[in-house]
């Protein structure tokens, strides 16, 4: 086969290709191959070039019995980010060509999706699994030595109360999660009052809040009663999100502490484009780490477990906001300090 046509050939093709002659010398690689192994790589012997073992192994027995062998390689890139290939050797024989096609397909989303499945399975096991084991345990008691025990059966039936209100808090968030997830490339076609269920949201959580010793005040747009921002929107799910960043920032924001829910307009903001509206819901906490504000609308992350599980958080309301804010086109940002507290932000397209 003439080469410039096998090297036009091995250019067309997507997948990193390399070809390896009968002289074990690479004969041909397309771009892609040599964006892996670097230029000038047609010419050398394969092994100066794969020093993988297990892809080193493929191709010997390929060249060995002529039968196609499969590898799987991982490879770290800039960044320290590592990419998976699925390697496939296989034999090719013909005028000028006769040797062995190594190809390779990025598997790495593939990856990532099956170990994020693997870890969303254990997460919820584990989350669902400390208060089935609380009830268990408590039920056993009851039934034997506190049988007769009022204070204890009391006592025993407000733990399993609260740990049965996590377990239904837990299932109704995953139930939650999934719908928004299903719903995220649907966007919302009504047009609502943003402040009108701003306020409704804040005034449900006044109570809570002077409960914890904690003052909510609106500020901006939000204190201004006469005041209207129409958004395209989602009346439940955007109920959702100032229900759980209002109420986040009570819990986290410290007794006597104040929280401040503001309302801006923007004529034109530059991430979506477009005139928007800014919600923002701001505590005067202890303030997160920023190691960990990459992290926080990832499924059950927590910066402090155990005290989000005493709080009664189910470690997915953030996961939840953002799916929403993504379906409604917007933005969802988050600002802390360490000590200064923190700005859990909702930028919206005003319609």
């Amino acid at each position: 086969m003439n080469s410039d046509l096998l090297k036009s050939l091995l250019a067309g093709v997507p997948l990193p290709l390399v070809l390896i002659a009968r002289d074990e010398r690479i004969m041909a690689a397309n771009a892609a191959a040599r964006a892996i192994y670097g230029a000038g790589i047609e010419g050398r012997h394969y092994i100066t070039v794969m020093r993988q073992p297990v892809l080193l192994d493929a191709i010997e027995g390929t060249m060995r019995h002529r039968q196609p062998s499969q590898a799987r390689l991982s490879v770290s890139g800039a960044g320290g980010r590592e990419t998976t290939w699925k390697v496939l050797a296989a034999p090719v024989s013909g005028e000028g060509a006769d040797g062995v096609l190594v190809s390779f397909e990025d598997t790495t989303d593939l990856e990532q999706a099956g170990q994020m499945r693997r870890d969303f399975v254990a997460n919820v096991s584990h989350e669902l699994r400390t208060p089935l084991t609380a009830l268990l345990g408590f039920i056993e008691t009851l039934k034997g030595a506190a049988r007769d025990d009022n204070a204890a059966r009391d006592r025993f039936l407000g733990i399993m109360e609260r740990e049965a209100g996590r377990m239904n808090r837990l299932v109704s968030d995953l139930l939650s999660l999934s719908r928004v997830e299903a719903e995220e490339r649907v966007r919302p076609v009504e047009r609502i009052d943003i402040l009108a269920l701003l306020g409704a949201s804040v005034a449900a959580l006044r109570p809570m809040a002077a409960e914890a010793g904690v003052t909510i005040e609106m500020t901006g747009e939000a204190a201004d009663p006469e005041a209207t921002i129409l958004v395209q929107a989602d009346p439940d799910q955007m109920t959702q999100v100032f229900n759980n960043l209002i109420e986040n920032a009570v819990k986290y924001g410290g007794a006597g502490k104040q929280v401040t829910v503001d309302v801006s307009r923007q004529a034109r903001d530059a991430s979506l484009r477009a005139p928007a509206v800014r919600i923002d819901v701001i505590d005067r906490g202890e303030g997160i780490d920023a190691i960990h504000i990459p992290r926080l609308t990832e499924r059950f992350y927590r910066v402090d477990s155990h005290r989000s599980r005493e709080k009664g958080g189910t470690g997915l309301g953030l996961a939840i906001v953002k799916h929403i804010v993504n379906r409604h086109r917007g933005r969802f940002r988050i600002e802390s300090e360490k000590g200064e507290g923190s700005k859990f932000s909702v930028l919206l397209p005003e319609s």
